[in-house]
């Protein structure tokens, strides 16, 4: 690697560089290597044997507190999952469910006493566990689970069951083959009240691995991806657990079935309950930018050494990286790859502030994990759709090659497919995302106070907008930088083109404001006026995580020492953007902010920005540090002998 390329590795490790380190290390070995050709049965016990692999690094101890003997370090642990997503993707939804949700639930919802029991054995892999939330009738809806824990006084036990086929729950990871325990999420009953959804700790296998009384497991057998993941189905026949098997943090039953919550609201309880998760939401970002990076990377290398074609006076066939088509598929995919590493890198900072220091909440603390959760929500829905086109264009890419299970690119395909309604539906997210913002415009300017959205908008969300990044005032010294008219403003202009973003989001923003105030003012269900507007409510929430994924990316560039290395950067931020201008420049003309003749530059320039770019594609995509062993496709170790000479 050359001494940029080394650079410019080091940037993108960035804060937690030992980690990512650490995890390539332990990735190097070829117990690790992808697989492809093997049974669902041997899949599943090579990916258990991998996460006992895991289990003696430091990365699952990076996520739980010192008093349990883990090291609370969250940043340092989310970092750790994602660079363990350049490998088997198995392996990591197996670790995620393990460490992130099963372990992640009882650090977060649970007390101390629960954590002092539980969590050395989840660190160690000593007690395997499932995260039981998503029902057959009901994924995002949490709030209406059907199953319940009905609290009897007399024995002083929870009576956890599942009163039909819909309350069953699905798509369980762990559950079909390896869980001992899971965390049930269930309606908790007491004294005849019902207290909302809560978290029941219940084993579901013996020591012999057999079912417990009362437990149903299905297997939910051969899926799209993720075939080493054992994907099952649980239903409780009246199980009995004691009462401290409920995870009490945010409330709890007394023995004469008395219910006390530090949160009185329920619905705010509710949110509040999900939001300790959120790690789960960002860990599933982390591994889509992976993913994507992976994929690049075997395509672009296989585009410096496969060549089609002879160019008029050359004897050689050309190098398809060469061809400014082939570098439109590849090279605005890799730009925003990039743009989204960085926001990736904003939101970890972000969560380890909020979950690095002490669990106990304040008022200040709240709102800080609710602007992380609208966050969370923005970046995961994008990454995942981002990491679901990249790969499909990578395939397309890689032509015959790329559909050949021993080059990754299936795989990668198939295993990533279901991270777009993995730990939230995509189009459910970034109505969470839209949401927020209108209750902060309602805030700001009060014109909404007539809207049915101030029962059902405010019922349901967050109460404070996505804190702005720590671009802010490198990004509003770009803006106030700007000509006054648009047609003077060179293209690259950083600080156009933050006003072109922010000038969108603000402007969508308004227009859904005042399309749901007209549908309410004139008498229109709250709910039917909101549903109306859909396609204006996901367009608000995808400008707003434009805006901000930008904003991530200037911070970046801003705080590189290197001014080749930042030159480069602004050149792979430029891509970016144009990119996203020329695929949005539809909306920008019909909105009077692009004439028609800057619209063809906006094009002319992505093609000029794609040739400019093109000596360096290799030195990017090696700049992710991802392991030859890991990285395994045969097409990605050809280019090694070929010099790449730019078509003249």
């Amino acid at each position: 690697m050359t001494d940029q390329g080394a650079l410019l590795r080091t940037f993108l490790d960035g804060r937690w560089a030992w980690v990512r380190d650490e995890v390539r290390e332990t990735l190097r070995d070829p117990l690790f290597a992808p697989v492809y050709d093997i049974s669902i049965d041997d899949h599943r016990a090579r990916v258990l044997e991998q996460a006992r692999r895991i289990a003696t690094t430091r990365g699952p101890r990076l996520m739980f507190g010192k008093d349990v003997g883990g090291e609370q370090e969250p940043g340092a642990g989310i970092t750790a999952f994602e660079t363990q997503a350049l490998g088997d993707l198995s392996l990591l939804v197996k670790s995620g469910v393990q460490w992130g949700l099963f372990g992640g639930a009882i650090q977060h919802l649970g007390t101390a006493e629960h954590h002092q029991r539980y969590l050395p054995d989840v660190m160690s892999l000593d007690l395997l566990g499932c995260f039981a939330m998503t029902e057959t009738g009901h994924g995002s809806d949490v709030q209406s689970l059907r199953t319940t824990a009905t609290y009897d006084a007399t024995t002083q036990e929870l009576v956890v069951h599942t009163p039909d086929d819909d309350a069953r729950k699905d798509y369980i990871g762990n559950a079909a083959r390896d869980g001992q325990m899971a965390v049930v999420f269930a309606q908790l009953r007491t004294n005849g009240a019902s207290h909302g959804v809560h978290a029941i700790l219940v084993p579901i296998r013996d020591a012999d691995g057999r079912p417990c009384p009362g437990v149903s497991i299905e297997d939910c057998g051969p899926k799209a991806g993720l075939n080493g993941v054992d994907n099952g189905r649980l239903a409780f026949n009246h199980v009995r657990v004691p009462r401290t098997a409920l995870l009490d943090r945010y409330g709890s039953v007394a023995e004469d079935g008395t219910y006390t919550s530090p949160i009185e609201n329920e619905s705010r309880r509710f949110f509040t309950m999900l939001g300790t998760l959120v790690q789960g939401r960002i860990s599933v970002s982390g591994a889509a930018v992976s993913a994507s990076k992976v994929a690049l990377t075997i395509a672009i290398k296989h585009a410096l050494a496969r060549r089609q074609f002879k160019a008029p006076g050359r004897d050689d066939e050309v190098i398809i990286l060469d061809f400014l088509q082939h570098q439109r598929r590849l090279l605005p995919a890799l730009a925003t790859t990039y743009a989204l590493h960085f926001a990736q890198e904003e939101l970890i900072a972000q969560a380890h502030e909020v979950f690095g220091g002490d669990s106990e909440s304040s008022e200040d603390d709240e709102l800080d994990r609710r602007k992380l959760e609208t966050l969370a929500a923005g970046i995961k829905a994008t990454t995942t759709w981002h990491a679901t086109h990249t790969i499909q264009t990578c395939r397309e890419a890689c032509g015959g090659a790329g559909y050949l299970s021993v080059n990754r690119l299936p795989q990668l395909k198939a295993d990533t497919d279901v991270f777009t309604t993995f730990e939230g539906d995509n189009t459910i997210l970034l109505q969470l995302v839209a949401k927020t913002l209108l209750t902060r415009y309602q805030a700001d300017f009060g014109d909404l106070d007539a809207l049915g959205t101030v029962r059902f908008v405010a019922d349901q969300v967050m109460e404070t907008v996505i804190e702005r990044t720590a671009a802010r005032n490198i990004v509003q010294r770009l803006l106030d930088a700007v000509p006054g008219r648009d047609e003077d403003t060179d293209l690259r202009d950083r600080g156009y083109q933050l006003s072109l973003f922010e000038w969108r989001e603000r402007h969508v923003l308004d227009g859904l404001a005042r399309r749901l105030r007209k549908g309410i003012t004139e008498g229109g269900d709250a709910f039917a006026v909101f549903n109306a507007a859909q396609d204006h409510v996901l367009t608000a929430a995808r400008a707003h995580v434009d805006r901000l994924v930008l904003e991530a990316f200037v911070a970046a560039i801003d705080r590189c020492d290197d001014p080749d290395l930042a030159a480069l950067l602004d050149l792979v931020c430029d891509l970016h953007v144009l990119s996203h201008l020329e695929r949005d420049r539809a909306w920008f003309l019909e909105h009077s902010r692009m004439t028609p003749a800057r619209a063809k530059a906006v094009t002319a320039t992505v093609n000029a920005l794609c040739g400019e770019l093109r000596p360096h594609a290799e030195l990017l995509v090696d700049a992710f540090g991802i392991p030859d062993v890991v990285l395994a496709a045969p097409i990605a170790f050809s280019s090694a002998s070929v010099q790449a000479q730019s078509l003249k």
